[in-house]
């Protein structure tokens, strides 16, 4: 549900081909206080009262000084320093580091270590270089992973100039691209055929490399993970240099390779099975949990693509289903009871109130806004009130009950989602029968996690998004089965970071945490769920990290993953802390 890689004086970097820049980063400066003031000795006091007063006034303007300029020095990221910690200017580090982080600057990272080769020749080049000295270097796309899993201070590789349709076999609706290409660049390059990807996640930034690599999906019972579009690679390894793998070459590696987290080769090449370009038309609707237990086998039955958004505190369930456009009816005639901007005014209104009840002003004409703008500037101004949140996603509600309706539009355009602004994101998945029979255990699982939310008083934003899939041959995908019947569903709980005030967004950060733990212990083992490879996070805790090792042993063929490693990758340049840490020999848990 993320945006873009954030490389910090390097934009564009996909639509030209410069050597990457280095970065400006920010350190902090040694304090030194009593340089602030004089050295010439004062007049002796008149009395000894007043000598014992200026003693006490000298040590406290001591204190605060220290003070302010402790806080107003603290060395906050740029994309995360408070709006009062401006004052000093900063001593830049060394000219050759860059500074590389997420979208939601939730993880970042310092190197002089980041590759962008222009072909794969020069990739090739690389990756030897670097298996011969020993030295890291990360596959790394377009920065989206709410975890930072391509991220690692001691290199990387990005394949972002690596970014050319190959080739277009129209008749078998089969390309063959270069792997740094985004998602919408690929879209664009093969509309003029007639094709397009049979399913697409919420955005279209993504490096077809990396969008594969971590087991991303849509939505859509009869649907697959994105990693099924996929049937031949070419990898780039440091043991055996360049392979090409299919579902007829090497098919074992090739299964998983295919959601392999950038551990056993660079992804420089792929073959998508493609699909018919195609109009859709959306649905959108309101409904709530009563009429949704009543048609929910239904609905995944019989809609391409469907999904559903909770609201926290409310029962408003957000249904919107795609499908294809009827070639007898045509798309539908409805005229809308609300236009748009009426469906978003008494989201004005609250904000206009809400400015004034917290004493803040905003110079921009509220006019400007979309919806999910301001919904990020409500919760900012006090993210972790419950009250308050409740109110927004009561407004929320109320947007989308007035914004019910039809849209029509090409796949494409159709599937996709605002996300609203930077956000913590944990995803889980798990299996919910099969399509024929589906075992409802997906509608249980949120009824938990509702309850759960009102329980413990979370200041939980809207959406909770669910979404459904079909299985995955790939081992390591969290949607793996050997059951091809079998369909898996996947929900997204979330907190948005609409602040760049540092503080607000460490509080932030912990509430989201206590409400990922919360639904981490009473239900991912009750429903034999896993989180999204792109979201899951590594535990401080040291007994933590270790039931997360056993756990994933229990549901993927670790040891199978890490003999391909050892097998393509002996020297572990294409690793990263993370991997290390996740994925560990059977020897050592």
């Amino acid at each position: 549900m993320l945006k873009l890689l954030s490389l910090r004086r390097s934009l564009h970097l996909h639509h030209r081909r410069p050597q990457f820049p280095p970065t400006v980063a920010i350190s902090k400066p040694p304090l030194n206080p009593t340089r602030q003031f004089s050295t010439v000795s004062p007049p002796p006091p008149s009395s000894s009262s007043e000598s014992e007063l200026r003693k006490y006034l000298g040590y406290g303007a001591l204190v605060i000084f220290c003070g302010a300029t402790t806080y107003y020095s603290f060395p906050f990221p740029e994309n995360a320093k408070h709006k009062k910690a401006q004052i000093f200017r900063y001593a830049p580090l060394p000219e050759d580091l860059h500074t590389v982080s997420n979208w939601s600057g939730t993880h970042e990272v310092h190197t002089r270590v980041f590759h962008q080769p222009d072909n794969l020749e020069q990739l090739q080049e690389v990756v030897k270089e670097a298996n011969v000295k020993k030295a890291r270097i990360r596959p790394v796309g377009s920065g989206l992973s709410p975890n930072g899993i391509g991220l690692s201070r001691m290199g990387m590789v990005n394949l972002a100039l690596m970014d050319k349709v190959l080739e277009v076999d129209k008749e078998k609706k089969r390309v063959r691209v270069q792997a740094g290409i985004r998602v919408q660049q690929l879209v664009d390059g093969i509309k003029e055929y007639g094709l397009t990807l049979q399913n697409f996640a919420s955005i279209r930034e993504q490096q077809i490399g990396g969008i594969i690599q971590v087991g991303a999906h849509g939505t859509g019972a009869k649907l697959p993970p994105i990693d099924e579009q996929v049937i031949a690679m070419k990898l780039v390894t440091p043991a055996k240099g360049t392979i090409e793998i299919s579902k007829e070459k090497d098919p074992e590696l090739f299964y998983l390779a295919r959601c392999g987290l950038g551990g056993l080769g660079v992804v420089a090449e792929v073959t998508l099975q493609c699909v018919e370009r195609q109009e859709l038309v959306e649905h959108t609707y309101i409904s709530n949990m009563k009429d949704i237990k009543k048609n929910h086998k239904k609905l995944l039955a019989d809609n391409k693509h469907v999904k559903y958004l909770y609201i926290p505190y409310t029962d408003a369930i957000v249904v919107v289903t795609c499908n294809p456009i009827s070639k007898w009816r045509g798309p539908p005639k409805f005229q809308p009871k609300y236009t748009s901007d009426e469906a978003i005014q008494h989201v004005r209104d609250l904000y206009v109130e809400s400015l004034k009840k917290y004493s803040a002003s905003d110079e921009r004409d509220i006019n400007e806004f979309s919806f999910t703008e301001l919904r990020d500037k409500l919760l900012a101004l006090d993210p972790l009130n419950k009250e308050h949140v409740v109110k927004v996603n009561q407004a929320e509600a109320e947007f989308w009950w007035k914004s019910e309706g039809y849209r029509v539009g090409w796949s494409d355009e159709i599937l996709g989602f605002d996300c609203g602004g930077q956000q913590w994101v944990s995803e889980t998945c798990f299996p919910a029968g099969t399509l024929a029979k589906p075992n409802m255990k997906d509608i249980e699982y949120i009824e938990e996690l509702k309850q759960l939310i009102e329980k413990e008083n979370i200041p939980a934003p809207a959406p909770i998004e669910q979404r459904w899939t079909a299985c995955s041959k790939s081992p390591m995908s969290p949607a793996s089965s050997s059951s091809e019947d079998d369909i898996f569903s996947w929900v997204g709980i979330i907190m948005y970071l609409p602040t760049s005030d540092a503080r607000q967004r460490k509080e932030i950060t912990e509430e989201f945490f206590h409400y990922r733990h919360l639904t981490q212990t009473l239900l991912w083992d009750q429903y034999s769920a896993f989180e999204h490879w792109a979201k899951i996070e590594v535990p401080k805790d040291k007994d933590e990290l270790a039931a997360l090792q056993a756990r994933l042993r229990k549901r993927f063929p670790v040891d199978e993953y890490n003999k391909a490693r050892q097998e393509l990758d002996p020297n572990k340049i294409l690793s990263s802390n993370k991997l290390e840490k996740l994925f560990v020999s059977s020897d050592v848990v």
